[in-house]
Order: C-alpha cells, then structure tokens, then sequence
C-alpha cells in the first residue's frame, strides 16, 4: 500500500509540473531581463557655427548613452541667450561669444561659470574661384563688390566690427544677417561676392565657397564659452555633454573644421 501511495503522489507531481509548460526552465535559471534605459531628451541650445561638430558629437553622446535623445537649437548666439533669460527650456548652452554667454549669466540663469571649451577666428568667404581677387579685409570696402556681414548683436558681427576699427576700413555691407550661415548660404548661392564668417565654416561648407586668410582675424579673436542652465532637467546629462565635448574626441571633433583650444 505505502509503494502504491508513493506512486500516486509522484505522480500527481509529474502532472503538476508538466502544467507549469515552459516557464520552469527560466524560473530555474535565475535570469532576469534588464530593463530598457528610461527614455531622456537633452535640450542643448548652440551658436549656429557648432552646428556641424555639436550634431556629430551629439551622435556620439546618443551611443554612449542609450535612451537619451540629444535635441538642439542653432541659431545666432545673442537670440538663443535671450530666450533662455526668457525661460527657454534648455539644459544646456555653448555660445560663440563672452558677450552672449555674459548675458545669460548676468540674469544669474547658469548653475556654474561657463568655461571657454573652443576658439575661432574670423575668415573672408567668397563664391567658389574667387573671381573678384579677393585678397584681403580692405578689398571687402570695394564699391563694386556686394559683401554680407552678420548683425552687429552677433558674436561674428561684433567680431567684424572689431577688425573695422582695428584696420580703420569701414564696410559697407548690402546685408546683415542673423547668424554666420546665412551669411555663408547668400556667398554659396552668389547672391554675395564675399562674406565674413568663421574660418570653422568656411571648412564647413566643403568647398561651395573659398575661404581668404586676413592677417588682421587675430585681432577679433572668439571664445566658445559653455554652462549648464540653471534649473536645467537634465542637469547630469548636460554636464556629461560638457565633459564629452572637453574629451579627446571632442577636441578632435572640433579641431577637424578649425576650432582652436583655449
């Protein structure tokens, strides 16, 4: 009776497991499944000169970091200073000048001081060949050459009023745009004989403008600042995009189309 008993017990727990299906090898397993990076966005706001080199760091700072999705704003760096004082939700700003970046800091609206991370000088961009010989700042206030410049409020306008009085010739644009890309995008499209960008653009453009050394660019010398906003929502991200952009690779990055180093 005992065996026949022991039986039907062994039995019923064949039964019992056999119910279970195919659960019970990964319950004895011990695995568990890792669960997918909580999805994250960082709100990075950029003088429109880092477009290239920040979106190619970006992509390095969306591998290195799964779920996080790093969105930007280029623009001119005095228009993205003021819509942060005006509560824009950044995380994080890199602008092209002391001056833009003083504006953020005076509304005391960045967690910590900005640190200088790169820095450009100014260069004459002219349509593809050159044809009007250009060869150097004072050829720029030749009457008959049609010459863009940026806005005076922006860190390239500042820049090139800099060298005005530096070199005493004064310019007299037909234009003056918000940003160094519109500037570069009127002298590619031949709607202007020449332009005053970064040296960093012309390198940009990858040959749909020639780029014209002037001696007197050293005296318009830029500085890249960079500061996490105050209240930022992703405050450690921004500070990790910082630290990505310092790193070797960032300064290789950067250095590619001509940033220099503080």
């Amino acid at each position: 009776m005992k065996i026949r008993a022991l039986a039907v017990v062994a039995a019923g727990a064949a039964l019992l497991l056999a119910g279970c299906g195919g659960a019970t090898p990964a319950a004895s397993s011990g695995a568990a499944a890792t669960p997918a990076p909580a999805a994250r966005t960082l709100t990075v706001f950029a003088a429109a000169s880092l477009k290239d080199t920040f979106t190619e760091v970006g992509n390095r700072f969306q591998t290195d970091n799964p779920g996080v999705t790093v969105t930007f704003s280029f623009a001119g760096s005095s228009d993205l200073a003021q819509q942060i004082v005006n509560g824009a939700p950044a995380d994080l700003f890199a602008a092209a000048s002391d001056a833009t970046m003083k504006t953020v800091t005076d509304a005391s609206m960045t967690a910590a001081a900005p640190k200088v991370f790169a820095t450009n000088v100014l260069q004459i961009a002219t349509v593809k060949g050159n044809p009007k010989g250009i060869a150097t700042f004072a050829d720029l206030a030749k009457p008959d050459l049609k010459v863009v410049v940026c806005a005076p409020a922006v860190p390239c306008g500042a820049a090139e009023q800099k060298v005005e009085k530096a070199t005493g010739v004064t310019l007299k644009p037909v234009s003056q745009e918000s940003d160094v890309k519109s500037v570069l995008s009127k002298v590619a499209s031949g709607d202007a004989d020449a332009g005053l960008v970064y040296v960093t653009d012309v390198a940009s453009a990858k040959g749909t403008v020639q780029g014209v050394d002037f001696a007197e660019s050293a005296q318009a010398k830029t500085n890249y600042p960079i500061a996490v906003v105050k209240n930022a929502k992703q405050a450690d991200l921004a500070n990790a995009f910082i630290t990505l952009v310092n790193s070797d690779i960032g300064k290789k990055t950067l250095g590619a189309v001509g940033f220099g180093t503080p």
